[in-house]
């Protein structure tokens, strides 16, 4: 266990929390592993029927902790086991019989982003944002975020979103049909509670198929994209671009991209 994911059950209801809040929630690869591991298993436990996910504190998620992979210096995961385990939390997230809510408390951003728009219902709080950042450090969107920001609002908005790394405010993201809904963050915890309960309460097969038949009828190119995304973010993940726009971010200055498109050299 990443001791970095809270789980909680009570009332029919899963609640998996990522708490790492001194890094407001940015996740490292154990903890993404693990919460893929157990919303897969939830659907096996027949106590549970809805999964609800969250961050505990200011934020939902803000992405991958580039901090800590820096801090491992050579002993980082591969680019390929990266974005394995991302794409597998965004499959189970899919393939789960059960309904999954997610509350957005604060920022959700980068693959927490990702994560969030997964879900079947996503409430955020109206302080809360998403934002897709990736290019701003010569990456581009995972996670399904370049199949699932675009069936849900559109080409063009998809585009300003992914290409310029525009924060998109709540309320805005439920104007445009991105999330299910902007509440008052005093109001959140009684609307995931509200919703959670109705489901909780619904008929169980029923509720899964309904699920299995909106994603077949708007995701059709989610496992295109998960694929299409695995490849370009393992080429970019080794290109000097990344390097420059991870060393920038972590070094808090403007990063000078070169606009290299061969991966940096391996040493002789």
């Amino acid at each position: 266990m990443s001791e970095s994911v809270l789980v909680t059950e009570a009332g029919g209801v899963l609640r998996l929390t990522i708490d790492r809040q001194a890094r407001l929630n940015a996740i490292d690869l154990a903890a993404m592993a693990e919460l893929g591991e157990l919303i897969s298993a939830a659907a096996a436990r027949p106590s549970v029927r809805v999964i609800v996910l969250t961050g505990a504190g200011k934020a939902f998620c803000t992405g991958a902790d580039l901090a800590a992979a820096a801090a491992a210096g050579g002993n980082e995961a591969s680019p390929q086991v990266v974005m394995d385990t991302a794409n597998a939390v965004i499959r189970a997230i899919i393939a789960s019989p059960l309904p999954v809510i997610a509350r957005v408390n604060g920022p959700a951003a980068g693959v927490g982003a990702s994560i969030a728009l997964a879900a079947d219902l996503v409430y955020a709080a109206d302080s809360a944002y998403l934002l897709l950042p990736f290019t701003s450090i010569g990456l581009m969107p995972d996670g399904g975020a370049t199949a699932v920001v675009a069936a849900a609002m559109g080409r063009a908005r998809a585009a300003e979103m992914a290409l310029l790394g525009a924060r998109l405010p709540a309320a805005d993201a439920a104007a445009a049909g991105l999330i299910t809904r902007c509440v008052p963050a005093a109001e959140l915890d009684d609307q995931i509670d509200a919703v959670a309960a109705q489901l909780a309460a619904g008929p169980r097969r029923a509720l899964q198929l309904t699920k299995a038949a909106i994603n077949a009828a708007t995701l059709t190119e989610l496992d295109t994209a998960l694929a299409r995304e695995k490849d370009g973010q393992i080429e970019l993940l080794t290109s000097a671009d990344f390097l420059e726009g991870m060393t920038a971010m972590l070094t808090r200055r403007a990063p000078n991209f070169t606009g290299a498109v061969h991966p940096i050299a391996e040493p002789a």
